[in-house]
């Protein structure tokens, strides 16, 4: 079976990630209940007048998927497929409010026609003059994971050999009231967070922005191999060590041969006891975390696989990320697992390039 290769990684994040440098400058973050991304100036890659008229999700997906297709040389890909857990819900709320103060008269349509999940996906097609497949998958913490499956099966299938797949989600004021009402977001008592040992529940909310260009060919650019993926709408704590234990044996691998492990941990006391039972597993690998950079979000999963491209091609650990000392000579073979608030879990599986 021929293989599917990560060919280009951008992402727009709480963290300085357009930056060249931004490895070696990650700044953590437990003391706020909302992290916003570091946005860039816009002016330089979208004209002016539509600006105004796009939300930030739009935006950032704009800017950080032109970054992913200028590193990876292609000018227009086989196909876009993005994944959003909310869609442009500033534009959603927008049009909401105006229905509201209107009593439901006089409505400017913009609004919702912007407020669609598949706006992102739409407007980079219309930037790029891409007439090809366009598809937006909205799978809440999944969301990425069913956009690089659907890639990848398309890659080995024959039917593209490059294609933009990217995640976003972007947090708006009317939501956030809502998330704090219903703590899921942590209260500002229980601030700072420890992310690995809470004795609390809730989350510190962020947002962000990540595209790739997955290839059949392996490039100078090429970051990783995109080994397989594993996704579970619901799953019980006992069966968290059977889920990635049968995933490793699908691949003809053990747990030995995973040199990181990426996991989610948000910092939620009662979702971050999956995390646990998995990391059991490893007591030779370099066990990781990164929501203490990137906040929570629907496609928080977005940032870890960026953090774990970088990872595999500069072969190095940002101490930031470390949860145990486990060093290797080599990374090779990284294992990524997400959830969201213990629901719809998935596995990546990333080989160095």
């Amino acid at each position: 079976m021929s293989a599917v290769y990560i060919n280009s990684a951008a992402c727009i994040s709480a963290q300085d990630t357009l930056n060249d440098n931004f490895f070696q400058n990650l700044n953590p973050q437990n003391s706020v209940q909302i992290l916003k991304a570091i946005e860039p100036n816009y002016k330089e890659f979208i004209p002016p007048a539509m600006i105004r008229r796009m939300s930030k999700t739009v935006k950032m997906s704009s800017v950080a998927s032109h970054y992913a297709l200028e590193e990876a040389g292609i000018e227009n890909p086989d196909a876009i497929i993005v994944g959003t857990g909310m869609g442009c819900s500033q534009d959603s709320e927008r049009f909401l409010k105006n229905v509201l103060e209107n009593n439901e008269e006089f409505l400017t349509p913009t609004f919702f026609i912007q407020s669609t999940h598949n706006t992102v996906s739409g407007q980079i097609a219309l930037g790029l003059r891409c007439h090809a497949y366009n598809f937006t998958y909205v799978n809440t913490s999944s969301s990425l994971e069913f956009s690089m499956l659907d890639a990848k099966l398309q890659i080995l299938d024959g039917e593209a050999e490059n294609i933009l797949v990217g995640s976003t989600d972007e947090q708006t004021d009317r939501t956030m009231e809502l998330y704090k009402l219903n703590n899921t977001i942590k209260k500002e008592e229980n601030l700072p967070v420890d992310f690995l040992n809470s004795t609390t529940e809730g989350v510190i909310w962020g947002e962000g922005s990540s595209f790739f260009v997955l290839g059949k060919e392996k490039t100078e650019t090429s970051y990783a191999q995109l080994k397989d993926i594993q996704i579970i709408n619901k799953l019980e704590l006992a069966e968290t060590k059977q889920f990635v234990e049968e995933f490793l044996a699908k691949n003809n691998l053990t747990n030995e041969d995973i040199d990181a492990v990426i996991l989610g941990f948000s910092g939620d006391l009662e979702s971050d006891v999956y995390y646990k039972n998995p990391s059991e597993l490893f007591p030779n690998s370099a066990l990781l975390y990164y929501k203490h950079l990137s906040g929570e979000f629907n496609t928080a999963s977005g940032f870890s696989t960026f953090m774990a491209c970088h990872i595999l091609k500069k072969q190095e650990i940002p101490e930031v990320m470390r949860i145990n000392s486990v060093k290797k000579t080599e990374i090779k073979n990284v294992l990524l697992y997400n959830h969201l608030g213990g629901k719809d879990h998935s596995l990546v599986l990333l080989e160095k390039a």
